[in-house]
């Protein structure tokens, strides 16, 4: 997976990659140069007294060496371009492919795990493009070119490289394989630990309301010492290799100089060349080192790599259509025909032999227990879920044939629990639509009953939102979030318990409001309060994810059951005769 993802973007990178080699492998053969005029000048130089040769020589080293910086600082930018690039480009591609996710892939992945994957472990794959374009470039010329120019230099003393080099290869094997299962454990207790901190922050009112900070604290404290644990580990494994390293190279390099002793004493090397065979068997050890330290990374990016793969391979239950419908003949109608719905693996669905229409400019209520599937029903409207059978018109089409988003340009939803981003009031309530003009936001929040307290905010439509709308109370960002789904001017409103932190009389308002400025627009709409939906045209009982009873709120009184006890249950039973 890691070899793919590198693959499909790196690609439309090349030519900053082919920078990169060309670049690197200047820098290496400079390198390689310079021991060679090192022992020169020690040889030639030096032993001679020749001070032109040592100032001439030195001027010429001194060049090539601000020549071989250049071409490696050239080929680290190239490098980093390309990682950065990619970088970028595979983030875009998660978050594009989670945006298509229906509910059902996000709660199977978790909000905390796709975070962690769009995060640090495209990190992970990205510093791997970046550290591969230099060092395993850079590693195998290094190698492979140290050991020619070293037998060129000496080949009486080749042996040591012979021992020298499997004896790394040897420590990094042996230590390397003992992180890959580390690195796994270690992003899957990552997840963890976004994970609680998330639900820490979104539910931080619950904690504190039910004052749970000891135990949030001590299993937050638990899942900070697992990911240190690994942690631990996987720097116990650095902290012997490198000093393992060092000791191969330190013990190779006193090799040198010893056997190369008897070499000089006995007239077979000079020691200039023995300075640049040592030299060039320090540059074969760098070179191991480079990558093996590489090989250090791969495991680490190789498991992030497979968790992006599942990202961007998995199946969205939200098929778009090969041949999307785009004309609606009977905009704002909607219509569910036996329509059945099942989570995977459950033993019975959630909803079955729905079947009802809602013409335009109609107002249709859904009213049941909890868990009756009311908030599954509406969500098969905009397709948030797909039906697992019969079927779920919009505008005379089935959704799962209609241009997805033309039917969500049709559909204003105002979900459960309401969400406001980080911004103004304009700028949320706009997020409907881009072009709306303040007149137009102004009368939305008139409908909403928000304009009253928005008026009363410092700046009024320039009012700061914080994040998920913390800084307004409940009531407020109900109708902010009524107010946007009415500037995004659809032909359906779907309201999943919308109304629910209102007091009565701003409820009233508010449906008069939505009734008498917006008649043809149709309404759908889910309500606990059984005073919501009095009025509505038609009313949908459901129990157990059936329809029990169908009819206006007079009608359901005499022929429903169920009905009949959710409004006694709430409205007294004078109400309900």
């Amino acid at each position: 997976m890691l070899g793919k993802i590198l693959f499909r973007y790196l690609k439309p990178y090349k030519w900053w990659l082919l920078g990169v080699l060309v670049f690197q492998f200047a820098s290496a053969l400079a390198t390689f140069y310079l021991p060679s005029l090192n022992a020169d000048i020690i040889d030639e130089g030096v032993s001679k007294g020749d001070t032109a040769y040592i100032w001439s020589t030195g001027v010429f080293m001194l060049t090539i060496s601000l020549g071989q910086i250049t071409a490696s600082i050239i080929a680290t930018y190239f490098a980093a371009r390309a990682a950065m690039s990619a970088g970028r480009d595979i983030r875009n591609d998660v978050f594009e492919r989670v945006s298509s996710f229906s509910e059902r892939e996000v709660s199977k992945f978790g909000p905390g795990s796709l975070i962690t994957r769009n995060t640090n472990d495209v990190q992970q794959v990205q510093m791997l493009a970046m550290m591969g374009g230099t060092f395993l470039v850079t590693a195998p010329i290094l190698a492979i070119g140290g050991i020619i120019f070293a037998l060129r230099q000496d080949v009486g003393l080749s042996w040591i490289i012979a021992v020298s080099v499997p004896a790394l290869l040897v420590i990094a094997v042996l230590i390397i394989s003992r992180m890959v299962p580390l690195f796994r454990s270690y992003q899957k207790k990552l997840d963890n630990v976004n994970r609680i901190m998330r639900e820490q922050l979104t539910g931080v009112r619950v904690v504190r309301a039910f004052v749970r900070e000891p135990i949030e604290e001590e299993r937050f404290g638990e899942a900070n010492t697992d990911i240190m644990i690994v942690g631990r580990k996987v720097g116990s494994l650095f902290v012997l290799l490198f000093p393992l390293f060092m000791l191969v190279l330190n013990v190779t390099v006193v090799g040198v100089v010893w056997f190369g002793a008897f070499e000089v004493d006995a007239g077979r090397v000079q020691i200039g060349t023995l300075f640049a065979f040592m030299q060039y068997v320090m540059l074969i050890l760098t070179g191991v080192l480079m990558a093996s330290f590489m090989t250090i990374m791969i495991p680490r990016a190789a498991v992030s790599a497979e968790r992006i793969g599942e990202v961007l391979d998995a199946d969205t239950s939200l098929r778009r259509p090969a041949n999307p419908v785009s004309t609606f003949p009977a905009p704002g109608t909607v219509t569910f025909a036996d329509a059945e719905f099942s989570y995977p693996g459950a033993q019975h669905p959630v909803l079955s032999d729905i079947s009802f229409t809602a013409g335009r400019g109609e107002t249709v209520a859904i009213v049941g227990s909890t868990g009756a599937g009311k908030t599954t029903l509406i969500s098969l409207i905009p397709r948030l879920f797909d039906v697992t059978g019969g079927s779920v018109e919009v505008g005379g089409v089935d959704v799962r044939e209609a241009d997805l988003e033309k039917l969500w340009s049709s559909i204003g939803l105002v979900p459960q629990r309401p969400f406001l981003f980080t911004g103004t009031v304009a700028s949320n309530l706009r997020y409907g639509r881009e072009d709306a003009t303040d007149e137009e936001l102004w009368h939305a929040l008139e409908i909403a009953q928000g304009r009253d307290f928005v008026e009363e905010m410092d700046g009024g439509l320039n009012a700061r939102i914080a994040q998920g709308g913390t800084n307004v109370s409940g009531g407020q960002r109900q109708r902010l979030a009524i107010a946007r789904a009415i500037v995004h001017n659809p032909d359906i409103l779907v309201f999943d318990d919308s109304f629910s932190a209102l007091d009565l009389t701003t409820d009233a308002r508010l449906r008069q409001a939505l009734w008498r400025e917006l008649p043809q627009v149709t309404k759908i709409v889910v309500a606990q309060r059984v005073s919501t939906i009095t009025d509505a045209d038609r009313i949908i009982v459901l129990d157990d994810g059936r329809m029990v009873g169908v009819g206006t709120h007079d009608e359901l009184l005499e022929s429903s059951t169920t009905y009949r006890e959710i409004v006694e249950s709430q409205l007294g039973v004078e109400a309900a005769r």
